[in-house]
C-alpha cells in the first residue's frame, strides 16, 4: 500500500504503543508549566502556566498566530524541542514523552488521511499505528465508524467525502486506542454547520464518557458552547483563564445594548459611558434596570423606537476586545 508523504511523517511522529488498561482508574490531571518557544526571532509561545481538570474540556482560544497549534502540538508530542514542561498524569512530556503519548489521541489542524483508501482502511492503517491489532483494531475500527456517524460509508474511498465527512473521519483516527486526553486543534475549519454540529455531538459523547478534552479555536462561540474552562491566548502569552463564569464575573459590566436608525451616540452619552458595538451602542450603567426605564420614556417623548433595547450580557469576545484591544474576527 502506497502512502503519501503526509501520512508517512505522520507514522513518525506517531510511533506508540497502547494498552488497552491505560484509561482504566488513572486520575487525568494536566499541568502546564511555564512553555515556551522560539521560532527564529519568533516568540510562539512565553511563559505558558495552566492546569486541566480530569474529564473536562479546555478550550483555547486566539487568533491565527497567537500560538495555539503550537502548543497543541507540544502537548501531543510532537513539538520536543521547547522550554518548560508539560505534566500529563503526573508524567512528563520531556522525560516520559512516551508514556504521554500513550494516554494522547490527537487531532491535527491539517487533515491527515490518505484519500485513495477507504474510511475504514484509513481507521485500520492508523489503529496499527497505536499497536492495535487483529480482532481488537477490526472491532475498534467498526466501533469507531458508529461513533462518527460514518457507518455506511466505511467501504467508500475517501477522496469521495465532503469536507465534514473528513474531519470526523480525522477525529475518528485519534480515537482507536480510547486515548484519556484528546486534543482537538481547530476540529470545524471550512466547514458546514450540519457537519459542526455533527462534531460537536462526538465531541459531548467523549465528554460524558469522562474523556479529557484540550479544544483550539479562534471560534468564540464553540468555545463557549463546549469548555468547561477556557484559556485566551494572545501572541504567545496566557492572557487570561478559568471558567466562563469566573471570567463572566470578573469582567461583567452592567450594560444596555440598544440599536435603531433613530439611535444616536449623544442622546444616550448622558446616561453612563457609551461606545459602539455592531449595529448598535453599549451603554455601562451602574443602574441598568433604572437606565433601562429613563431611555424608554425619553425615546417615548422624543418618538423614537428602537430595534433593540435590552440588558446585555458579557460574551466571550467582548473580554478577548477587553484584554487585548482586538476583535478576534480582525486578528
Amino acid at each position: 500500500m502506497k502512502l503519501s508523504k503526509k501520512l508517512i511523517v505522520y507514522q513518525l511522529i506517531s510511533n506508540i504503543l497502547v494498552e488497552d488498561h491505560l484509561r482504566k482508574g488513572v486520575c487525568t490531571v494536566i499541568e502546564v508549566v511555564n512553555v515556551s518557544k522560539q521560532y527564529s526571532s519568533l516568540k510562539a509561545l512565553d511563559g505558558v502556566d495552566f492546569t486541566i481538570e480530569e474529564g473536562s474540556c479546555f478550550g483555547l482560544v486566539g487568533p491565527n498566530g497567537a500560538g495555539k497549534s503550537t502548543l497543541m502540538k507540544i502537548l501531543s508530542g510532537v513539538l520536543q524541542s521547547f522550554e518548560g514542561d508539560i505534566r500529563v498524569q503526573d508524567n512528563s512530556v520531556v522525560k516520559d514523552r512516551m508514556k504521554v503519548k500513550q494516554r494522547i489521541g490527537y487531532i491535527p489542524q491539517d487533515i491527515c488521511l490518505e484519500e485513495t483508501l477507504t474510511a475504514q482502511e484509513n481507521l485500520i492503517y492508523f489503529g496499527s499505528l497505536y499497536g492495535l491489532k487483529g480482532k481488537t483494531l477490526r472491532q475498534r475500527s467498526a466501533k469507531v465508524l458508529e461513533q462518527i456517524g460514518l457507518k455506511e460509508r466505511g467501504k467508500d474511498k475517501v477522496l469521495t467525502f465532503s469536507g465534514g465527512m473528513k474531519r470526523r473521519l480525522n477525529i475518528g483516527c485519534s480515537l482507536l486506542h480510547k486515548p484519556a486526553i484528546i486534543i482537538m486543534d481547530e476540529p470545524t475549519v471550512g466547514i458546514d454547520p450540519q457537519s459542526r454540529n455533527s462534531i460537536f455531538s462526538i465531541i459531548n459523547q467523549l465528554k460524558a464518557e469522562g474523556s479529557t478534552i484540550i479544544y483550539s479555536s479562534h471560534y468564540m462561540e464553540e468555545v463557549e458552547q463546549l469548555c468547561d474552562s477556557i484559556g485566551l491566548i494572545d501572541k504567545g502569552r496566557l492572557i487570561e483563564f478559568g471558567t466562563m463564569e469566573d471570567l463572566v464575573d470578573k469582567y461583567n459590566k452592567p450594560s444596555l445594548f440598544i440599536a435603531g436608525d433613530q439611535v444616536k451616540m449623544e442622546l444616550l452619552a448622558g446616561h453612563g459611558h457609551v461606545e459602539p458595538k455592531g449595529n448598535g451602542f453599549l451603554l455601562e450603567s451602574q443602574r441598568p434596570l433604572n437606565s433601562l426605564h429613563d431611555l424608554i420614556g425619553e425615546f417615548r417623548e422624543k418618538g423614537i423606537e428602537p430595534s433593540r433595547l435590552e440588558l446585555y450580557q458579557p460574551k466571550l469576545e467582548d473580554i478577548f476586545f477587553k484584554l487585548t484591544g482586538t476583535q478576534l474576527r480582525d486578528s
